[in-house]
């Protein structure tokens, strides 16, 4: 038998391009082509294939034709890298900050970013007696450009699929560390929220809550952070939460409030409010939301306001948060004469969407976020209803990869809305689209008092019928197309009508409610409809003889 069916075979690699990412000294060389190895894959550092597309060395790159220059260059030869594979990919410091090459990455097929997170003290120890080759250390302080850069950076790092710890353990064992992980993970989805003044990343995915220190920390400006949650969140996850910003050194403090609508109040907003200011809090110090719609409402209203704007980060723990209310920026808290009445809009810096974390929610909590993954097929995308219908009861059931889809898929619509129309100011559809079902909707909470007999996604389950009905009423939708609908809410056992409210309505009642809705207009009540499955649209030309007729053929009383 020849001696070579005996060696050792390389193992195979989990993806088909595996980029690191990190400031220079960070390893990406050394550790990369030990990878390489590993696996039996090429190894390729993107700076030498600079160099070889240009003749020149990246130092006189710099020097004869700027920094902007070398980063097209270098954007043009990852993406040539990118159709080929399988390799070990190592980009130079800067290139992760290139948009256009991070979206490259994330979208590429079985492709894996993997930051390589160095201490400060270990990269300059590295780096100090080997400045001369890297043309950003070459003038000044080499430690203060370094941090700069970090500071600058690291946010944008924090975006890579898998974050590594790498400091002064031998090679060997770093590698091993990140073959042991990148064995055991499953990419997350990144959604880019991308408007006029601010922009930042939905990141969607498994185990984000135990590594969101490392997440989170590139976003703190001052390193200090308040933690808002409410009684039931931190008994599952605050303390997974809180130990990750111990492992990395984040400054915090907790405030944990009663669950349920009734902590969306001016009196809960207050005490929160005091709280803070007693802690001492600055204008770089981060609110960051950990749990529901309700948690995410008030934190983000508490960071608008507290010294008139402070930065704030969702940890979105509930499927209705993470498909809707933790995207876009709306905050608020409620008042007597209505929901979210009082609010501002103020968008975060970073939305971690941890599916793990839904799997301590009862199905009434699933059920109540799916609906809203159901409106946005309504809305304006007709292949995402149909995805739902064929994928709603895995959903429901909490399979991993179907669960992550749904929530990639709505935010990414959502994410387009907002983009369009990020402060609802179109005269007509924008932003107000996601308001499909909510007139009838917030009609049905306001009954109900907001005191869980009827959840927020419940009410929309219910508010999409109607409004699809309504349309079909004012023969704008073909009849089908509700049977559709209402086929699908009803296979999956989602509420769908008067009959599955916890109690009967009055129809003045309703009304009354939807005259005092805050998207009253000239006096005018506005009803997002529907000419079909994908096509919503805004009217402020609805009868009110014919949604009071709408609602009696429905079975609410008179």
């Amino acid at each position: 038998m020849s001696p070579s069916l005996h060696a050792p075979q390389p193992a195979r690699p989990p993806f088909r391009i595996i980029v690191l990412v990190g400031l220079m000294g960070a390893g990406k060389t050394t550790l990369g082509r030990m990878l390489a190895q590993h696996y039996g894959i090429p190894f390729i550092d993107t700076d030498a294939e600079i160099e070889k597309a240009s003749r020149q060395s990246i130092p006189e790159i710099f020097a004869h034709h700027g920094e902007a220059h070398f980063r097209a260059g270098e954007h043009r030869v990852i993406r040539r890298l990118l159709k080929n594979g399988p390799c070990i990919l190592a980009t130079g410091g800067g290139a992760w900050m290139h948009p256009q090459t991070r979206a490259l990455i994330h979208k590429a097929a079985d492709v894996c970013a993997v930051w390589l997170h160095v201490p400060m003290a270990v990269l300059l120890r590295r780096l100090l007696n080997n400045r001369g080759s890297r043309p950003l250390l070459a003038q000044g302080d080499p430690a203060a450009t370094l941090r700069q850069l970090a500071t600058v950076r690291y946010p944008r790092y924090a975006e890579a699929d898998i974050i590594i710890d790498c400091g002064d353990e031998s090679v060997e064992q770093a590698t091993r560390t990140i073959t042991d992980t990148l064995a055991n993970t499953s990419l997350p989805h990144h959604v880019p929220v991308a408007l006029a003044g601010h922009s930042y990343e939905v990141l969607i995915g498994r185990e984000l809550l135990a590594q969101a220190g490392l997440r989170v920390k590139p976003h703190l400006p001052n390193g200090h952070a308040i933690i808002l949650t409410d009684e039931t969140v931190a008994t599952h996850h605050l303390a997974t939460l809180e130990r990750s910003f111990r492992e990395v050194g984040i400054r915090f403090h907790t405030v944990i409030v009663p669950p349920g609508e009734g902590s969306k109040s001016l009196a809960r907003f207050e005490a929160v409010m005091e709280e803070m200011l007693e802690r001492g809090i600055e204008r770089g110090t981060t609110v960051i939301a950990l749990g529901g719609g309700v948690i995410g409402d008030l934190a983000g209203f508490v960071a608008a306001t507290a010294l008139r704007g402070i930065p704030f980060i969702q940890i979105p723990t509930t499927l209705l948060a993470q498909v809707d209310s933790s995207v876009g920026g709306k905050t608020g808290i409620n008042a007597r004469a209505g929901k979210n009445l009082i609010g501002a809009f103020w968008q975060p810096r970073l939305v971690l969407a941890d599916t793990e974390t839904l799997a301590t929610l009862p199905r009434r909590q699933l059920v109540a976020g799916y609906a809203e993954i159901v409106k946005a097929g309504l809305i304006a995308d007709a292949e995402l209803f149909a995805w739902c219908e064929a994928n709603g009861q895995a959903v429901l059931e909490g399979e991993p990869e179907k669960l992550g889809e749904a929530v990639r898929r709505a935010c990414a619509f959502k994410a387009g809305v907002v983009q369009d129309d990020e402060r609802e100011q179109a005269g007509s559809g924008g932003r107000a689209l996601l308001n499909l079902g909510h007139t009838f909707a917030h009609a049905f909470e306001a009954e109900f008092h907001y005191d869980g007999r009827l959840l927020h996604g419940e009410a929309v389950s219910i508010g999409l019928h109607m409004a699809l009905a309504l349309s079909v009423r004012m023969g704008l939708a073909p009849e089908d197309d509700l049977a559709r609908l209402d086929t699908h809410l009803h296979a999956l056992g989602m509420p769908a009508g008067a009959a599955d409210l916890p109690h009967g309505l009055s129809t003045e009642t309703l009304l009354n409610h939807m005259g005092r809705d805050k998207k009253l207009r000239d006096g005018k009540i506005t009803f997002v409809l529907l000419r079909g499955i994908g096509m919503a649209f805004t009217c402020r030309d609805v009868a009110m003889d014919d949604v009071r007729a709408l609602l009696l053929a429905e079975g609410f009383a008179p």
